[in-house]
Formats: structure tokens, sequence, C-alpha cells
């Protein structure tokens, strides 16, 4: 069994992945940057090791982690997700140096990371993907014969892309031409990498993904769907295990394709498969995220499977602790993306400090977190605070569940996604489970609410009133 971890992260991820080794007698290290001295990470783990003043390249440099989990004595890496977490070079250096990276291969991340060559892998296999370009595009008149092939609206996508960046769409040959260099230019910046190619736009699909976990010895398992429907310029808000939206034929089909889709490509360790379902009920293969995801938490909430623990007993060399039909489905999970946004700002960004902080509970309600009363929420790093995950036996449970928690939960001193989440809750469309990737985009009114005051807030304007009406 792996001994001692170096958490190649922050943030909230990073505190779930310290838990994870706690209960599983495994020493922890954190990193941190200067920004983040004050982090919740680093005062839970065992260890914990300061990269220097850089905000962000801290968490990104490939040899200084690798280096330093030697000279620590750790024997794994566990990357998270985001920074470092799909990028092979940190693989593949652990792997030179004999340290186990908690993932998949390098060669397997950076063949799923190249959308080109996931899908060949995927047309190899008979899984379906939307129409599109077969190879990366060469020039803006290659783009444009391309689109007229497949016909308008196309998705123009980087090739190394990935989390919702890197992505225009485009309605008509005018859009494309305006669409392309800014496409290459948003990839080469984010992704390093200039190649770009399209696809046909499934208009107003359902966005279906499939967690599965897969040892070294090719056995391949899924924990069920999710649906994340429910997100904005491309960016996931509320997620969904299991989908309310799917059959059991639809969800035992999508099973059976993502675990094909993992086989075929030798995948290891925890991983996500996502779909596009289009109006005619037809799955199409979207990407595989060879890493854990955000909202992982609503599949073990589900299933009951620890992924986190179970990645590293993958990465260990045991085999998968469960065969699939030791995989049973409980219930209906959601989780809340609480963000540091104000909606009715065009969910710009807000940074400043917490004031208070107080988590929500109860049977059903867990909160993956970060963040404390007095801690700040700094410009350099997303504007995650709290990911609220609730469970229910029932559909109308867990909307009435969901509902107390987001009331319950106070995040004072910043603006963030919580009412805004209410106003969800309350829309017809969403209680019936039954939309689609437009639903922020269809339905602008949501962002009409009146805010609560926190409690400082109320009873100094009850104490205001009280003296006016003594007064009079």
């Amino acid at each position: 069994m792996i001994k001692k971890i170096l958490i190649a992260n922050r943030g909230e991820i990073a505190v779930r992945i310290v838990r994870a080794c706690a209960e599983m007698g495994i020493k922890s290290v954190a990193v941190y940057t200067d920004a983040d001295r004050y982090a919740l990470h680093v005062k839970k783990a065992d260890e914990a090791y300061n990269l220097g003043p850089e905000t962000v390249t801290g968490y990104l440099s490939v040899h200084r982690l690798i280096n330093l989990a030697a000279a620590t004595g750790c024997d794994a890496i566990h990357p998270g997700y985001g920074f470092l977490s799909e990028n092979p070079d940190l693989a593949a250096g652990c792997e030179k140096r004999g340290i186990q990276f908690i993932g998949p291969s390098a060669a397997v991340i950076r063949r799923m990371g190249d959308k080109i060559e996931a899908r060949k892998a995927m047309i190899g296999a008979n899984i379906p993907v939307t129409p599109g370009s077969d190879a990366n595009l060469g020039s803006l008149d290659e783009a444009l014969l391309c689109a007229e092939r497949v016909g308008y609206p196309i998705m123009l996508k980087a090739t190394s892309g990935g989390g919702g960046r890197g992505i225009r769409r485009c309605e008509d040959a005018d859009d494309l031409k305006i669409s392309y260099e800014r496409v290459i230019s948003e990839a080469t910046k984010a992704f390093g990498s200039a190649e770009v190619f399209l696809e046909k736009c499934i208009e107003n699909p359902k966005h279906i993904e499939m967690q599965i976990l897969a040892d070294r010895y090719g056995h391949v398992i899924h924990l069920f769907e999710r649906d994340c429907s429910i997100q904005r310029r491309h960016q996931k808000l509320i997620e969904i295990a299991p989908s309310p939206q799917l059959n059991d034929e639809q969800r035992e089909h999508i099973a059976d394709l993502a675990v094909r889709a993992a086989e075929v490509v030798g995948y290891e360790n925890a991983g996500t498969v996502e779909f596009l379902l289009d109006d005619e009920e037809n799955f199409y293969f979207m990407e595989m995220n060879t890493r854990l995801q955000v909202e992982h938490t609503i599949s073990e909430e589900i299933s009951g499977v620890d992924i986190v623990q179970e990645q590293i007993k993958i990465a260990s060399g045991l085999p998968l602790s469960y065969q699939q039909e030791n995989i049973q489905r409980h219930g209906f999970a959601m989780e809340f993306r609480i963000n540091a946004e104000d909606p009715q700002n065009d969910f710009l960004p807000g940074f400043g400090r917490i004031t208070r902080y107080f988590s929500p509970g109860g049977p059903g309600v867990r909160t993956d977190s970060a963040i404390y009363s007095g801690y700040e929420i700094l410009p350099y790093y997303d504007s995650l605070c709290v990911k609220l995950t609730v469970w229910a036996m029932t559909w109308d449970e867990l909307l009435a569940r969901a509902a107390r928690a987001l009331h319950d939960m106070g995040v004072y001193g910043i603006k963030t996604t919580i009412p805004y989440y209410l106003e969800i809750l309350k829309h017809p469309d969403f209680r019936k489970g039954a939309f689609d990737t437009g639903f922020v985009e269809v339905n602008t009114e949501l962002v009409n609410y009146s805010e609560r005051r926190p409690p400082s807030e109320l009873a100094a304007v009850i104490s205001a009133a009280i003296a006016v009406h003594k007064g009079l």
C-alpha cells in the first residue's frame, strides 16, 4: 500500500484527499503558495511545504512537485482536479522517479486529452461521436469547408481543451470567420496548443456523464450516471445522480458505452466518460476526463463507494474492491457548486473576506469546502467556495431537502450563487426533471430574486424599526 501522498492541489479537493488519507492511515503532504499560507488544506495535512510567492505557477511546476515528493519520502502524488491533473508530463515524471501517480498512465492521459485521438479511439470501438472534422483543422478555409459539410450550427473546439474553455458556437460562416483565430488564441494561452477542430452542434442536449473505475488487471465498473445539464457557458452549476431524465434502458446503454470506452483505451483509476443526449434519444461521446471530477461526491452518495480511497487502492496495485453486481443504486443526490459570484451582475466573480460561514447539517447533507469564517477569497483561483451535496431516497424528497440545506447555509461577506440555486429549485421544469443545457440561458428571470439579509443586518433593521416605533 501507498504510505505517504503529496497532494498537488489546493482548496476543497486537497482537504478531501487529506481526509481520505487520514481514514486509510496514510500520511498526507500539502503544498501551498504564499497566498495560501492560511488555507485549510495546509492546516489539515500531516505536513505542509511552501512553494513560494507564485500564486498559480507554483502549483503547476511539475519538476518542483516531483522533487518535493521525493525529498519528503512520498511514494505517490494525487493531482486532484484542475491544475496538473490531466497533464501527462506529471504522470510521466512520476513514472521516471518511481513515484506512483494516482491516475491513469501518461500515455492514456495524452491520448484522451487530444480530442481528435479520443474521437478516433471511440469510432474504433463503435461508440457514436458527433459528426465533425476527422483531424485538426489546418486553416480557416478548411474549417469553412468542413462546417459546410457537417452543417451549421457547429462547435469550434480546442483539441487539447477541457473544462468548458477554448470552445465557441458558430451559427454560420461569418461566425466561424470571427471565432477561428479567437479559439486558436484561447487554446494557445490555456493549453499551450493551437490545434482546433469542429463538431456539429447538438441543439440543447442533455449532458450525461458516467463515472467509471478501472484497475490494472482489466476490470472496469461504473457507478452510474450524473446529469450535468444545468450549466452556464459550458461550466457546470448543479449535478444530479442518477439523471431523473433517463429510463433504465438508456441508463444501461450509456453504462455499456462508458465501460467499453475505458476498456478500449486501457484505462486505469477513476475517470469520467461524458456524452450528449439529443432530443431523438441518441447518445454521442463528448470527451473523457482522465481524473477525479468535482462532482464525484454525488456518485459516492448513491453508490456508497469512496472514490478517492478507491483511487489510492488502485494506484497501490490492488484489484477493484467491487464487482459490478455489488454496486447498487440508492436514491438521488444533487451537488451545488456554491461559487463566489454575483448572478445578478452577469455572474461576476467576487473576492474578499468571508465574515461568517456556517454549513448546513442533518440527514443526507454533506459539505466539501476549504473556507471558514475570516477566510479570504483570492482573485488568483477559481470562485468555488463550497460543494453542497444532498441525498434523499426520492426525487421529491431531494428537492425539499436541497432547498432546506441551501436556506440553512450561511456564507456572508461576499456574493454567492446560493439564492440563484433556490430559484432554480422552484422552477416547474426543473422540479419535473425536464431540462437541458439551455435551461440557464432560457430562464433569465431566475436572477430576479430578493437576496436574504444576514442575521446581523436583520437585527439592525429590526432595532431601527423598534426605535422609530417607540419614537412615534
